[in-house]
């Protein structure tokens, strides 16, 4: 006989109905869930949409199931093996989620291969037995009948619900205890249904146990979703806070008022950093040892963010506290170095250009720790790089000896000095702008004071980049060498 409206049929549409409509009402909550990672949203759809197929096939069977036609018989086939199959990737699916909740570690991956073994073996039992009728068959009439071997078609979906289950119990201890409530009435409940409806026909408790519970499931998981949400942004509100605090105390530990020394007129002297990061591991750093020598300071530490930052407030430090001690340049780097390879279990190091000018003759004295090459300009000339032989980083390697290189400034003669951020900030097709394009940024205005040669340079970087992001700090320190003439008419 076809579909009649009695009681229990009234009960089962009433039944799908309200599934489809509250996995649709899902499907649209999971959606509008932006936050969720993309993965999970997709997860939770398609879940959602097989038990729609499911419960779908299931009404499409029933509102069929007795009509006559061969036609009809094929589509009967057909949706109730997708029926049924749906069904089986459901609880795969489930499975898949409570694994995923269980956080078994390196057990994981073979409990996946399980699952997709039980699944393999759920269709394809499902679809051999399609054409001899062990598990269902439609007699002449069209009506549904189950076969002798229909219990074997619930086999491995409660193998699957067998194997949650030992997860819920084995790894409960990494499960909320909202998500581990959810998963067991998800466990019971089909259970419960598919026991009940072995044993008779009539109202399709699986159903309403599937949607409830799946339902259930869902949204205890969001709320862990959610609640880790709420974490992560109060987690990354604060780091961003004391992130933000980490870069006022490294912006104030460099010098950052301009002009340097408004009282003497025999150099001019600008510097700055733009990190790459909150917080970078680049360094400049200019103090007058004495009244007639300027000390001149240029770092880049190996790495990036904090721990960076760390070691190059150290490597300062101690740098700054060698030279007012009265070493030169060589013998600072050695001793410094000596003092950095001690305990530096992060392996991270710094290359150091580091100079002292002699304010009243111009005669220079500098070592090089592996830093970036200088640009000197001659007055009247224009910028070129000052090439010789360096020695390695800082804190690469004890006993290392630091050469140092004696170098005049004349009157009018202006030092370059920078960061490999410069001559490596990188454009979309990943070209780098080298020191050739470094040197024609610098040569726009030779004849510029500090910081607008700073200001040339940057605008160079930001024309070759063209919006690119940054991956490397950008730090640079200009001085102008006037000379004494001008010491003398500031007095």
């Amino acid at each position: 006989m076809s579909f009649t409206l009695s009681g229990v049929n009234m009960i089962n549409v009433f039944f799908i109905a309200a599934g489809v409509g509250v996995c649709g009402l899902s499907i649209m909550q999971i959606r509008s869930s932006t936050h969720l990672e993309k993965n999970v949203r997709w997860y939770f759809q398609v879940f959602f949409l097989l038990v729609e197929i499911y419960i779908l096939t299931h009404l499409a069977r029933l509102l069929m199931e007795g009509m006559p036609g061969s036609g009809i018989r094929t589509a009967l086939y057909a949706v109730t093996l997708v029926e049924m199959i749906s069904a089986g990737v459901t609880a795969f699916m489930m499975s898949v989620v409570i694994l995923m909740g269980s956080r078994t570690g390196k057990h994981e991956r073979k409990l996946q291969i399980v699952l997709l073994i039980l699944l393999g073996v759920h269709v394809l039992f499902l679809v051999v037995s399609q054409f001899s009728g062990a598990i269902f068959y439609f007699d002449e009439a069209n009506l549904y009948h189950r076969g002798p071997l229909y219990l074997l078609s619930n086999l491995n979906p409660l193998i699957m619900l067998l194997l949650d289950a030992w997860l819920l119990v084995r790894y409960r201890e990494n499960m909320s205890k909202r998500a581990r409530i959810a998963f067991w009435v998800y466990i019971i409940a089909p259970v419960v249904a598919i026991v009940i409806q072995s044993f008779s026909y009539g109202i399709q408790y699986i159903i309403f146990a599937t949607v409830a519970a799946a339902v259930f499931m869902f949204f205890a998981v969001l709320q862990d979703l959610n609640e880790q949400y709420r974490q992560q942004q109060e987690s990354a509100a604060r780091i961003s806070t004391e992130l933000d605090m980490a870069t006022g105390i490294q912006a104030s530990q460099m010098p950052h008022l301009f002009p340097a020394f408004p009282n003497r007129k025999e150099f001019e002297v600008y510097a700055g950093m733009t990190p790459a990061k909150e917080v970078g591991g680049d360094f400049y750093d200019f103090f007058l040892i004495d009244e007639d020598h300027i000390c001149l300071v240029m770092a880049d530490v190996s790495g990036k963010g904090v721990p960076a930052a760390l070691f190059m407030m150290v490597a300062r430090v101690l740098i700054k506290a060698h030279l007012q001690n009265g070493e030169s340049p060589g013998e600072a780097l050695k001793n410094v170095n000596e003092q950095l390879c001690e305990g530096n279990e992060a392996a991270l190091f710094v290359t150091v250009w580091l100079a002292v000018l002699e304010i009243s003759t111009g005669k220079g004295v500098a070592a090089n720790a592996g830093h970036e090459h200088p640009a000197l300009r001659r007055a009247d000339g224009e910028y070129e790089l000052i090439v010789y032989p360096h020695a390695p980083a800082l804190a690469v390697m004890e006993g290392i000896p630091f050469k140092e290189h004696s170098f005049d400034m004349h009157p009018g003669d202006t030092l370059f000095v920078y960061t490999d951020g410069v001559p490596e900030a990188t454009n979309a097709e990943n070209e780098l702008l080298g020191t050739e394009r470094m040197l024609q940024a610098l040569n726009r205005e030779p004849d510029a004071f500090p910081e607008t040669v700073l200001k040339n340079v940057m605008d160079g970087i930001q024309d070759f980049v063209q919006g690119a992001e940054q991956f490397d700090d950008i730090t640079m320190l200009c001085i102008r060498y006037n000379g004494m003439q001008q010491f003398e008419e500031g007095k």
